[in-house]
Parts: structure tokens; sequence; C-alpha cells
């Protein structure tokens, strides 16, 4: 089962509702980097085998360079309800394990 991170731009009623349905999630907020720069989130994730969840389209071009990453969920802002998110990223995580995501970019 997936195990998920979500970046500082992400609504934070996305990680409630996963937790809602068991999943595990941690925010930017929650471990103290707040502000911290996007290589700092990927190595944070890529540590804890977390896929980050994020609007930033700084992240796709980082994995277009090559950045190690344990997966990246990307939504462009304002194009999904938070409904909408946390049911597309349960389903990620009911169908996919670490190891299959790592190095890839799941558009939401």
């Amino acid at each position: 089962m997936l195990r998920f991170h979500l970046d500082e731009n992400v609504d934070h009623a996305i990680a409630v509702g996963l937790r809602s349905r068991g999943i595990e999630v941690t925010t930017t907020e929650e471990i103290g980097m707040k502000g911290a720069s996007d290589e700092e989130q990927l190595a944070y994730t890529l540590r804890e085998m977390r896929m980050i969840v994020s609007h930033d389209p700084d992240l796709l071009e980082m994995h277009c360079q090559g950045v190690a990453h344990a997966g990246i969920a990307f939504s462009t802002l304002r194009t999904r309800t938070i409904g909408q998110m946390v049911l597309k990223l349960a389903a990620l995580s009911r169908n996919f394990d670490p190891p299959d995501v790592a190095g890839r970019v799941e558009f939401l």
C-alpha cells in the first residue's frame, strides 16, 4: 500500500480524507518542512518511500531532469475537487506498492 506526503500547496482536507480511509499520509507542515525546497521535499519522500502529492509543476521538471524520487502524484491546481483527489489517491494506494511508482509521475 502506498503512503503519501502532501506538499504545502495541497489542501489539508485531502490528508483528512485519506486518513479516514486508513491511508498513511504526512504533510509538509506537520513534519516541520514548511518552506523547504523542492529538492528537500523529494529527498524526504525518497527516504521515507512516500509518493509526493503536489500541484507544483517544478516537480515535473525535476522528474524530467532525472532527479530521483519515490513517485509524484500531480494535479494542476483547481482542476480536481478535494473529493476527486482523495478518491484518485485512494485508488493509487490500493493498486500500487512503493516500488511500482518509484521514479514515476501519476497525473490525477
